[in-house]
């Protein structure tokens, strides 16, 4: 089968390599797509702790079952992957948080992930997705699910106000789920001219180019603040107003991976009696209920701007996810004529 390898800093190749073994009781899936995300450029670069070339990356996964495991979907099903594999024995885990697992791995990183034609999966992480579903819309059930479990974590009520650090693909997804669950009013703010009009063109209340999260909220809050903020940029410029942009008792919900310590105005935090939490991927409750609202077509994800390349162009592939310039979600594609260029 043909398979993207990357072979070590900045190299990523095509190569013609074997089947996937199949463990007994594993699943065999034939991918359609394969999201790529900032995880995946961390490898690319060599900058993630964990990923060992040569690896074929890949956890946003959509496809169909070419031989089924001893459980799980049946074969020819439609399926998206849950790449979490977790200890099963630390007190996370333990008490079923396993999301949160002390030594938490995904396939992709720690092992082979989607990038190819092929993939071997145990059937405990694929989820079936009703054969109504686009297998190119399938691909975002992933990224989508960081975003359901994000407004879970935040105690978002109806007609609260919300605010998004952040227009990117995660960024957007929150925001649409938010909208979704009933904010009242949702504030985005990118930097990117052209992800600012994408999150315009959704209906969002987006921060104007020298505009601030403060001077937007301000006339729509009299001046208290977001009810719920949500911080998908992970920049330390974000960082340093969240507290200040969020009301007395708000939520601020850090959605972003950080890559260093960064300050957080704590003295805020405590004369606002705010509440911070942090979101780790999703729980598989979140990936069902992610399934749920692309089956229903829910947030009107077939607009949600997505170009795929062909496998064997990966390079391009990365290229454009770097940029992110023309689109929010870069796919790669091993079938024949699914490419978009």
């Amino acid at each position: 089968m043909r398979a993207a390898v990357w072979t070590g800093t900045d190299a990523v190749e095509v190569r013609d390599v074997a089947l996937p073994e199949v463990p007994e009781g594993w699943a065999l899936v034939r991918v359609a797509y394969n999201g790529i995300c900032g995880t995946d450029l961390s490898i690319l670069h060599g900058r993630h702790p964990r990923a060992q070339a040569p690896l074929v990356p890949g956890h946003e996964i959509s496809g169909w079952v070419e031989r089924a495991g001893a459980s799980g979907p049946r074969e020819g099903a439609l399926v998206i992957a849950e790449p979490l594999i977790s200890c099963g024995t630390c007190r996370a885990c333990r008490d079923g948080h396993g999301h949160v697992c002390r030594d938490l791995k995904l396939y992709g990183i720690d092992a082979p992930g989607g990038m190819a034609q092929y993939v071997a999966l145990p059937p405990d992480v694929l989820h079936e997705v009703p054969s109504s579903v686009d297998p190119r819309t399938a691909a975002l059930a992933e990224p989508l699910a960081v975003a359901v479990h994000a407004v879970a974590l935040s105690g978002m009520q109806p007609g609260d106000t919300v605010a998004v650090h952040g227009a990117g693909p995660i960024g957007v997804l929150t925001a649409l789920v938010a909208r979704h669950e009933g904010a009242g009013t949702v504030v985005v703010t990118e930097p990117s001219a052209w992800r600012r009009e994408v999150a315009e063109g959704m209906g969002f209340t987006v921060v104007p180019e020298g505009s601030s999260m403060a001077d937007v909220l301000a006339p729509l809050t009299d001046g208290e603040g977001a009810d719920v903020t949500f911080d998908s940029a992970a920049h330390p410029s974000v960082a340093a107003q969240l507290t200040a942009t969020t009301r007395v008792l708000g939520r601020i919900v850090v959605v972003g991976v950080y890559k260093q310590p960064t300050p957080v105005d704590l003295q805020a935090v405590c004369f606002k009696e705010q509440t911070m939490v942090g979101v780790r991927v999703y729980t598989t409750a979140d990936v069902r209920r992610a399934i749920e609202l692309l089956a229903d077509d829910a947030l009107g994800l077939g607009s949600f701007p997505t170009r795929a390349y062909d496998l064997g162009d990966v390079e391009a592939a990365f290229a454009a996810a770097t940029s992110g310039q023309d689109c929010l979600k870069v796919l790669v594609t091993p079938l024949d004529g699914k490419a978009d260029a």
